[in-house]
């Protein structure tokens, strides 16, 4: 088997860039889309009626499912930072399976009992990205197949939310057995995905010149990494946090939401969430054609920017009742992934290659991820223990207002940080203090001034 993967594996790496790139970004959306119905299903249903020490059910599955997947982002820091390219499809493989039988599990306990089952969930789907990412990372074409990659984000949370209220409201499926059998349809294109990603060859010599090659961290590299772009990642993470609270909260509680806004229809998740992938999509794509890494950097600081300040003016329209709430969810969710979407797929790829740092994404990928998603079940606990009568819609309304306000300053803030620290006289500074504290010779380190 190994044999016949190397021989599939060499004639692929024959096809034309373009092509290879093409399948690489289709196979990983595949494989991410499918992973999404292995965790957000359950989010179709509303398990309405249903409340333990005074806070609703379906905010304990919720909780429970993203505690799991925020103990899963801090594991991930060290795991994705040192994990071997040859094992990928086999983590893949065993977590999501682990992921499906906790769902089996949530169908037969009875609740409360089976709130537990979401934490099991969480926790090994929470290391999918970083794997998956591992495929895509270092190369020409990284932002091109990133970009398809992210609109997962995007479009399979809406795509598998239609699939399970399907289930629901034509199959008329348990609301509990749903999340286990919306897993079920998408094993065989799990299968199949994985298997292409797998036919990936290395990054090529050229992919290496031109991105920095990537490579495992241990603990020592990975501090090193932090202390010197700290300020920068600071930054970086406030406004990730905010947005992966927001991001979250319309994930997991669209339904609410469209309710409040007076809106019930099972294709409304994917109408919108597929006018938002196809924006994002283009504007992420278009970053293959900017060769110059620092100013790509830029440009995707922009983008954040521009994401944040939509948040904030189309919600202030909205409540100043100038446009509909269909064109405020659009705007605002457009938004919010015009700010999520480049953090999971080209900001911290482009931030490595400005500063030609040999490492690997998975690593500050997760460092962010853990904050975000902390941040994200402390603000379900505050909001159900300390406000639980007000509406998600309501609570959505105010939140994204923050978003706007506060990571659009950290965004400019953050570009600037950035553009300093490419300045050559900074980079000459750093070198003399490397060489000062005889840590010139670690691959890991600077040595040089930025490749723009």
């Amino acid at each position: 088997m190994i044999k016949l993967m190397d021989s599939l594996r060499a004639k692929i790496a024959q096809w034309p860039y373009s092509l290879l790139s093409i399948m690489a970004a289709v196979a990983s959306f595949g494989l991410y889309t499918s992973m999404y119905a292995f965790r957000k299903a359950f989010a179709a249903g509303t398990f309405t009626g249903q409340q333990y020490l005074h806070i609703d059910y379906k905010v304990w599955l919720v909780i429970a499912q993203v505690v799991g997947y925020t103990f899963s982002k801090f594991y991930g820091i060290r795991f994705i930072a040192e994990v071997n390219s040859k094992n990928r499809a086999r983590y893949i493989l065993t977590l999501i399976g682990i992921a499906w039988l906790a769902l089996l599990a949530f169908a037969i306990v009875p609740a409360p009992f089976n709130i537990i089952f979401l934490f099991v969930n969480g926790f090994p789907l929470g290391l999918i990205w970083g794997l998956v990412f591992g495929y895509l990372e270092g190369r020409r074409s990284t932002e091109f197949m990133a970009a398809v990659l992210s609109i997962s984000l995007i479009f399979a949370s809406g795509f598998v939310k239609t699939v399970g209220r399907t289930l629901l409201n034509v199959f008329h499926v348990n609301e509990y057995h749903m999340p286990f059998l919306t897993g079920a349809i998408f094993v065989l294109p799990l299968l199949l995905f994985v298997f292409c990603m797998e036919l990936m060859p290395a990054p090529t010599a050229e992919d290496q010149k031109l991105r920095t090659k990537r490579s495992p961290m241990n603990a020592a590299e990975r501090k090193q990494f932090l202390m010197r772009f700290l300020p920068g990642i600071i930054l970086t993470i406030i406004i990730y946090v905010l947005l992966t609270i927001m991001r979250d909260v319309r994930d997991n509680f669209e339904v609410e939401i469209w309710a409040d806004l007076g809106v019930k229809s099972n294709s409304i998740y994917t109408n919108i969430d597929s006018i938002i992938s196809i924006i994002v999509l283009v504007a992420m794509s278009l970053l293959i054609l900017v060769k110059k890494n620092l100013k790509a950097f830029s440009i995707i600081h922009l983008l954040i920017i521009g994401g944040c300040l939509l948040v904030g003016v189309s919600t202030m329209l909205f409540t100043m009742k100038l446009i509909s709430p269909i064109s405020w969810m659009t705007m605002a969710g457009l938004g919010l992934y015009l700010g999520y979407v480049p953090y999971n797929a080209i900001f911290f790829e482009r931030m490595i290659a400005t500063f030609n740092y040999k490492s690997n994404v998975g690593f500050i990928m997760y460092v962010a991820d853990s904050m975000g998603y902390l941040g994200s079940v402390s603000i379900l606990l505050v909001k159900e223990l300390g406000h639980p009568n007000i509406s998600w819609g309501h609570f959505f309304q105010q939140g994204v207002m923050i978003v706007g306000l506060v990571g659009g300053i950290c965004g400019v803030l953050s570009l600037i940080y950035f553009l300093q620290s490419a300045r050559p006289s900074q980079n000459s500074k750093l070198k003399s203090q490397n060489e000062q504290a005889g840590l010139l010779g670690n691959d890991h380190l600077i040595t040089g001034n930025p490749i723009n």
